[in-house]
Formats: structure tokens, sequence, C-alpha cells
């Protein structure tokens, strides 16, 4: 209970859970300039070129910390379905729904680069993931998000019909201290790159 004191290169994440557990009416999906294009033959430079255009503002790194090997043995599985949002010939989104474990589905990664953010975008890739999720035999749809993520994001899960279930803390290296993203990335994440030498 209280403060505890986080080692210096490490920061801390509150991440809150959240499921659906059936699915909502169905959303109008239709959007003119908007594609969902699912990626079945995935080169690697080109998902990771497209995992920091997304998740870069959003400290996005499990996919940048994990090698080759283990990223194409997890994209490469037909119970991972991997999706970009297209604006005309322009990857905007990313959208990763994971089958595997049995009777649910995980709402991996999604997410937009920053410019399509309040446009509309966002509610026609969470209405096509919602879709997507409940054509298979699933139980539960359940994602995480955190504190280093958009501020609206937890509203808008919310709004999209998920519910919190359980709340965690994550501690790890930072990814602008290790050099996986530039110190420049998720200006919102206090980076404190000297050491401490009390509070």
């Amino acid at each position: 209970m209280g403060y505890s004191p986080v080692p210096p290169g490490k920061i801390v994440n509150a991440v809150t859970f959240l499921e659906m557990r059936e699915q909502p009416e169905k959303a109008a999906i239709a959007d003119g300039s908007l594609t969902l294009v699912r990626l079945t033959s995935l080169d690697l430079e080109d998902y990771r070129r497209l995992f920091r255009l997304v998740g870069e503002d959003w400290m996005w790194v499990s996919r940048l910390e994990m090698d080759d090997d283990a990223v194409r043995a997890i994209l490469s599985d037909p119970s991972v379905e991997v999706y970009a949002l297209q604006d005309g010939a322009r990857h905007i989104g990313l959208l990763e729904l994971d089958f595997r474990a049995p009777g649910e589905c995980e709402l991996v990664f999604f997410g937009l680069v920053r410019d399509a953010i309040g446009k509309g975008a966002g509610r026609f890739l969470m209405n096509n993931a919602i879709a997507k999720a409940w054509t298979r035999p699933i139980d539960r749809f359940w994602l995480h998000t955190c504190n280093f993520d958009h501020p609206d994001a937890f509203a808008f899960y919310q709004r999209s019909g998920f519910r919190p279930y359980a709340l965690m803390v994550e501690v790890h290296d930072d990814p602008r201290l290790t050099g996986l993203l530039p110190k420049t990335a998720a200006p919102h994440v206090p980076l404190l790159d000297i050491p401490r030498c009390g509070v």
C-alpha cells in the first residue's frame, strides 16, 4: 500500500482489463473512404513499420522486444488475424485479433496513426473488430488498456460495450532508454534518464 519507489530506467503502467460477454447490436461499418484489409502474407518489416507508426506515441513495444521468429510464429498462426485500416492507399490503423484461447478473442492491438484520431476512423475500426470477433464461437471478447494509452481510450472502449473487470500494475524497462523507441516517443510519459538520489 502507498507509494513504492521505481528503479531507475523503469516505467510503471496502470493496466485496466475490459471484456465484452455478448455481442452488442450490430453497428454500421460502412465508410466510403476507409477499408479494412486483412494482412495474410506479412512482411515482418512492413508489420513492424505499421506497429511503430500506430503505437510509438502510446509506448507499444512488445513486438519490438520479441525476436523475429517469435513474432512470425504469432502472425502466421491461423487463429491470429491482423488487419490494416486504409484510407485510400495509406495505412492509418492496425487491428489484431487473437482467437488462440478457446472460446475467446483478445483485441491485442487496436490503434490509429496520430492524424487519423478523432475523425471517426476509430469507430469504424472498432465496429469492424466487434463484428469480426463475434463471427467465431466465442463467449468473451477482451482487451487491456493502460495509462500510457490515449486519454479517451478507456471511455471509448466502454462506449463500445466493454466493461472493466481487473486492474494490474506493470513495471518494465523504459524503451526510450533501451533504444527500442526514440526519446521523443510518448511525451505524455515522463522520461527519467538520469540517476535519482531520492524522492
